[in-house]
């Protein structure tokens, strides 16, 4: 048998990913978007595939070196739509499931979301956002002269500057490709579906006199299919996502809590119905239920967390849902009279599902700590088939060592999970250094999925262990809102505990651990260090160092007051005490910095205040700049960029541990 070889960081470039899926009405395909790293244009290509809902005849459906996305099966199956870029623009395409080129059905400067069809096939609705382009007098794309504020909410990680118009939603008739805009605006729109019988467009939109400073009051509207005869649905505030009518047109099923002033996830999203024009008739589903209806997992291979979905059985009785718990996401149902049945079980994370009017069948995405992500699908009742494998090739070739679960106690006899992988070809009989990892968020957790990270560096022969501390979510509202206005407070004691839990192996060399997270990771990570010496070398990624400069530089900053309590201005001993700078001259740790140019989330000077200060200490410190990149580097940033973060990152424990 061929000897499995070690994890390295340019394996990261030979595996693919599962985007995006969509089962087709008569339940026969599913089609999918796969994702591949191209090493020598270092970008990301992804084509949609075809397989049949029995695991048989896959193969690809479109070529080249394009970024397809997002497929949605017209009604009769016939036809395909999804967003590309085929051109110089974004747009819509359409293409027949009999195969043939992609027709353009519109192309804009700009970005498309949330695309659907008409029930009758003849119009794709979708939310759209004009890109302002600015050029000169030969048409040639530069930067503008100057750029006016007037939001506070005026730039996003990720997107960049905003342009003033958002997301509004757009209808176009398939034969000819004539967009009508539905909505206009200073408001923005999100989610558009048609009603059943194609008479209604529902939506999501914040109607707030200022949707930036009430950014959790976002409400159901009801629009004609020609933009006319606006209505928003009664439903008690807070935020409302992913709206999906019952088949008879009567009740509208959604994601939300009611709760517009909590802190960052705290809240869990339930499975709410109303019944449009009903009064009163909105109610919560599951409402005993203290865990998130939503995909919350992390890892560095998959989409970011928060993701969601509700959808309907074929007799409109019960409601498809993704629920976050332990660790593990999973897919359920609920009744309309609130009773809920586990589709889906095991320890894994169910990144995603897609079902039709039918619903003998529900497509998902599930990914474990042996696979990126698969589709499967599965009965209502739990009969789950596997159609992918995607990665099945690359396991086989590498060393992936399963992580162990533990479970500890922390401060106030509070149980915490965590998984330990062991480096491969593990010796019991020796000491290895190990590193602790943080998660970011806070509010999401790790679990029961594959991070190429922690494989490689379990590699380099580090024993690798991370958990998830109080402040996350999958335990419920309680554990995770603790730290609300108390970061650094039982989430480093979790952090604190699980390290001593790791050092109690007899395999772990406790006098060479080192540290490390990204986002919020890497605030705790900078808290760790200014609080304890017990780590011979730490790695903060994408940190935040000063809470008081945080509020303004970031591109969320404005909402700090749902998390740490008030206002800066009316707080600022609280929030300069819950900065890592703070206790600046406390550290004494190796610390290597790595953080992205581009990052508007948590901006790089947040890193640049960190790396001064411990110059003018004479601290050991190093500084790891990536142009360019918004905050999700470790996920989706530039290939070369995404292997150097790895290879700094081993060589600082390297170096330091070894």
């Amino acid at each position: 048998m061929t000897k499995k070889k070690l994890v390295t960081e340019k394996d990261l470039l030979t595996l693919k990913f599962l985007r995006g899926f969509a089962i087709c009405p008569e339940e026969k395909e599913v089609v999918y978007v796969l994702e591949r790293i191209d090493e020598k244009d270092n970008k990301y290509y992804s084509n949609l595939w075809l397989i049949s809902t029995d695991g048989k005849n896959n193969h690809q459906f479109t070529f080249g070196k394009y970024k397809d996305s997002s497929p949605v099966w017209s009604p009769d199956g016939k036809k395909i739509a999804f967003v590309s870029k085929r051109g110089e623009k974004v747009g819509i395409h359409i293409i027949n499931r009999d195969g043939g080129e992609a027709n353009k059905l519109v192309e804009e400067e700009g970005a498309f979301q949330n695309l659907s069809w008409s029930p009758d096939g003849k119009f794709v609705l979708c939310s759209f956002r004009q890109t302002e382009i600015h050029k000169d007098k030969e048409g040639k794309k530069v930067a503008p002269a100057f750029r006016e504020v007037d939001r506070l909410f005026y730039r996003e990680d990720g997107d960049g500057w905003l342009p003033k118009d958002r997301f509004h939603i757009w209808k176009y008739e398939v034969t000819t490709g004539k967009g009508v805009q539905l909505t206009k605006g200073k408001y923005e729109e999100a989610f558009p579906v048609f009603s059943p019988q194609g008479k209604q467009v529902c939506f999501v939109s914040n109607h707030q006199p200022d949707p930036d400073l009430d950014t959790d009051r976002l409400d159901l509207y009801l629009i004609s299919p020609d933009g006319g005869d606006l209505k928003k649905v009664a439903a008690p505030d807070g935020p409302k996502i992913y709206p999906a009518w019952s088949a008879d047109g009567k009740k509208i099923a959604y994601l939300a809590h009611t709760n517009p002033r909590d802190a960052w996830g705290v809240t869990n999203f339930h499975v709410w119905v109303v019944e449009p024009g009903k009064k009163d008739s909105a109610h919560d589903l599951t409402p005993k239920l203290d865990r998130m209806c939503l995909d919350l997992g992390i890892s560095d291979t998959g989409e970011a967390a928060h993701g969601g979905k509700v959808a309907w059985s074929k007799d409109g009785k019960r409601l498809f849902f993704m629920l976050t718990d332990r660790g593990g996401v999973n897919l359920w149902s609920v009744s309309l009279d609130g009773k809920m049945t586990q589709i889906t079980r095991g320890k894994q994370r169910v990144m995603g599902f897609d079902t039709n009017a039918k619903a003998k069948l529900v497509a998902y995405s599930q990914a474990d700590f042996a696979s990126c992500g698969d589709l499967y699908v599965t009965t209502p009742a739990g009969k789950s088939r596997r159609l992918t494998e995607v990665n099945a090739e690359w396991f086989c070739r590498f060393q992936v060592q399963i992580p162990e679960e533990v479970w500890f106690l922390s401060i106030g006899g509070q149980k915490i999970q965590g998984w330990i992988i062991k480096p491969p070809n593990f010796n019991p009989k020796r000491k290895y250094p190990a590193i602790v990892e943080v998660h970011g968020g806070p509010r999401v957790q790790y679990g029961f999925v594959f991070m190429h990270e922690f494989q490689y560096l379990a590699a380099k022969g580090f024993v690798i262990f991370f958990c998830n501390p109080r402040g996350g979510q999958g335990y419920g509202e309680k554990f995770a809102g603790c730290i609300v206005k108390a970061w650094g407070t039982y989430d480093y004691q979790d952090v604190m505990a699980g390290t001593d839990y790791l050092c109690s192996k007899p395999y772990v060399d406790k006098n060479r651990i080192g540290i490390t997270g990204g986002s919020y990771g890497g605030y705790m990570t900078n808290w760790v260090v200014g609080h304890t010496q017990r780590f011979k070398a730490a790695v903060t990624q994408r940190s935040i160092s000063n809470l008081v400069s945080f509020f303004g530089s970031s591109d969320i900053g404005f909402e700090d007051w749902r998390e740490f309590g008030g206002q800066v201005w009316e707080n600022w001993d609280h929030y300069l005490k819950m900065s890592p700078i703070y206790y600046v001259r406390n550290i004494r740790t190796p610390l290597l910095i790595i953080h992205n140019e581009g990052d508007l989330r948590c901006p790089i000077e947040q890193a640049e205040q960190l790396f001064t200060a411990l110059k003018i200490l004479k601290r050991k410190v190093a500084f790891v700049r990536f142009p360019e990149e918004f905050h999700g580097l470790s996920r989706s940033g530039r290939p070369d960029r995404r292997l150097e973060r790895l290879r700094r990152m081993a060589g600082w424990f390297e170096r330091y541990l070894k």
